[in-house]
């Protein structure tokens, strides 16, 4: 019982929830590399020819308007734990190994440059201290700062760059474009509930904000959390043969998540707000990248920001941590629409991440080239769906027309052509692709055991993986052995041959994340799952945002059913301090809520205000000493709780992924 409520380690934090392996654990991962194979050599080659490295145009947009950096850029928390740290990317001034493909190094080289930067008058940008941009624009009085970053620290780090060039100006207003924690997280860094209540600052957010930015993964928060750290290399170094970018950025910060109550809330495009002077007009594009999102235009600097929605890379429709599949169309016509608000007015754009473009006409053909990558991958592959292709087939025939993959910022970096066709189809028609051998196939184990009986053998299966990777086959040589290693997990050779392929296919991929699932993929073949030294708690504002009904569905989702069946239990729970009621009724071994409710006959009743709720959540108390101290109060009959709330699941946030 005293657990009653979510073990939160990875359930609200999304993709950016990180937990740090030691440094010596991290280093000893470099002893695993067995270097690049010379097929892998030969496939950069190609790459080189393929594209043109000769625009250099990116790195003078990138280091345009630099004014100020700090040589070596590390971020550390209260503690003294470095989160952020921009010197472990010194490598990527020599020439570049074989270790990584020729795009994917470029990216690399232009997200590593960092400092304070001048966009034009009044706009300012520090990149390089997060994942996203914080963007700073001159107001009458003070600053008015978009996208506070995702902690405290790297905020307060910015703005210490900042004040060092300037000098220091108060915050008069605080924008975040979406509810993506790397773009609100730092918030608290810059002004307290305090100033928000008393006006001296304001706080801008798109409709739906709150909910979205507390929610976006509770439910499936476990899952997403194990296979970000996969996505993002938080256990892979930061050495050639590692993780060296994510394509949106260098990486993910390990610090301090906030979240304030927003001022003010943008409810309709072309809504327009005047914030310390500066007048802003707002175009709302929810569904697209966020679920909660806006882009604003700024008249008196004809300056056009673009949020999220326009990046230097192909963005996910599908992202690999796992989320719901994004709507190409909308985000199609989201951008359509800012072409036709903006798109004659606007003389500079930037974003939340990467480098502004200047220029009427390069602004516009950056939108409209990004519009139409999204656009040909969506009416593509319906087009090929719609001819009875399946999204196996379609992901490997669908490439983009040279008019747009020859731009470096429609390239894999982040997003793939690959897994964004594929959520095409799945938006569409789903994860089944008719084919009736497809409609109820075994359990990953039991078909790896039947394919060994097929090869002959372990020996046999191996021999022909073997052979696959001496003729450069990696994809089918990770097939085959991957096989093995589910039906055999202990056989320490099919693991190490497995690692092998998956190294080599880390080593081409263009994609950061993809380079970071394979050769996080390799290395825990290699070592097994190496849990964290240390983790990081979740922020009391991330929880206390959290809708209680959201919190009790994901109760349901722990609820284990064994031998419960029988149960038919009825209980109440009463929040005094919110005044929320609500009924939590277990039969046919589901656990349903039911919100502004009462039950006439429950077998118990719960009472306890939302904050000893949350405390509990955030695991600095738990069911039994809040009972003792009178917090909560259990009226009926206490085996009614108990036969709940004993059988909710706590989730290993470090669950096997490269073996059963």
């Amino acid at each position: 019982m005293n657990r009653i409520v979510l073990s939160c380690f990875f359930v609200l934090l999304s993709s950016l929830e990180i937990d740090r392996l030691s440094a010596e654990a991290a280093q000893a991962d470099q002893s695993y590399s067995k270097g690049p194979s010379e097929f892998t050599k030969k496939m950069h080659d190609q790459v080189l020819r393929k594209l043109p490295f000769e625009d250099l145009e990116d790195f003078k947009l990138a280091q345009k308007g630099l004014l100020a950096k700090e040589e070596k850029l590390i971020i550390r928390n209260e503690n003294g734990k470095v989160i952020w740290d921009m010197t472990q990317f010194g490598y990527l001034d020599d020439p570049r190994p074989d270790t990584v493909n020729p795009s994917l190094w470029r990216q690399a080289k232009l997200n590593a440059l960092h400092g304070l930067f001048k966009v034009t008058d009044r706009i300012f940008q520090v990149r390089g201290y997060d994942l996203a941009n914080m963007t700073l624009i001159e107001g009458d009085t003070g600053w008015i700062i978009i996208d506070p970053l995702t902690s405290t620290e790297t905020v307060q780090a910015a703005m210490a760059l900042v004040e060092k060039h300037f000098g220091e100006r108060p915050v008069k207003a605080i924008l975040s474009t979406h509810s993506h924690a790397d773009h609100f997280g730092g918030a608290r860094a810059l002004a307290d509930e305090k100033d928000l209540e008393e006006g001296r600052v304001r706080y801008v957010v798109p409709e739906g904000f709150v909910e979205e930015a507390a929610s976006e993964n509770v439910i499936a928060g476990n899952a997403m959390g194990r296979r970000a750290a996969y996505m993002f290399g938080n256990f892979l170094p930061r050495t050639p043969d590692g993780a060296i970018d994510s394509g949106l950025g260098k990486g993910v910060v390990i610090g301090n998540i906030t979240l304030l109550s927003p001022t003010d809330t943008i409810t309709e495009t072309g809504q327009k707000l005047v914030l310390d002077g500066i007048e802003f007009e707002f175009q709302l594009t929810p569904g697209a990248e966020a679920p909660s999102e806006f882009m604003f235009y700024l008249p008196q600097m004809k300056a056009l920001c673009v949020a999220e929605e326009v990046n230097a890379v192909m963005h996910n429709l599908y992202t690999p941590r796992g989320a719901k599949t994004r709507d190409a169309l909308i985000w199609v016509r989201h951008l359509n629409d800012t072409i036709e608000m903006f798109g004659e007015r606007a003389n500079i754009v930037f974003g939340s991440h990467h480098w502004p473009r200047w220029g009427r006409e390069e602004g516009f053909e950056y939108i409209a080239k990004q519009r139409d990558m999204y656009r040909y991958i969506h009416d593509q592959t319906v087009r090929l769906m719609n001819h009875g292709l399946t999204p196996t087939e379609i992901s490997n025939k669908l490439e983009l027309p040279l008019s747009l993959g020859n731009e470096f910022y429609n390239r894999d970096y982040y997003g793939t052509t690959s897994h964004n066709s594929r959520a095409v189809y799945n938006f569409y028609l789903g994860f089944f692709d008719g084919n009736p051998a497809h409609l109820n196939p075994y359990e990953p184990k039991k078909t790896a055991v039947k394919y060994l009986e097929l090869a002959g053998g372990e020996k046999n299966l191996i021999s022909a993986a073997e052979r696959a990777l001496k003729g450069g086959d990696y994809r089918w040589a990770a097939e085959l052995l991957n096989y093995l290693v589910f039906a055999k997990p202990d056989n320490e050779q099919g693991r190490f041959l497995l690692a092998d392929a998956y190294e080599q296919l880390g080593y081409q991929s263009e994609s950061g994340p993809w380079r970071n699932f394979y050769l996080a993929g390799a290395r825990e073949l290699r070592g097994g799952v190496v849990k964290p030294t240390e983790t990081r708690r979740v922020s009391k504002d991330l929880i206390a945002s959290v809708p209680t009904e959201m919190f009790l569905d994901f109760l349901g989702v722990r609820f284990n059913p064994q031998d419960a069946d029988d149960l038919d239990i009825t209980l109440n729970l009463k929040f005094t301090d919110t005044e929320e009621n609500f009924v939590l009724r277990l039969k046919n071994s589901v656990l349903n809520n039911i919100s502004n409710k009462i039950a006439d006959d429950p077998n118990a009743e719960m009472t306890m205000t939302r904050k000893v709720f949350d405390l509990i959540a955030l695991r600095e108390t738990n069911m039994a000493i809040e009972i003792a101290k009178g917090n909560i109060k259990i009226g009926g009959n206490p085996l009614a709780v108990l036969n709940i709330f004993r059988r909710l699941d706590n989730y290993d946030p470090f669950f096997n992924i490269v073996t059963p």
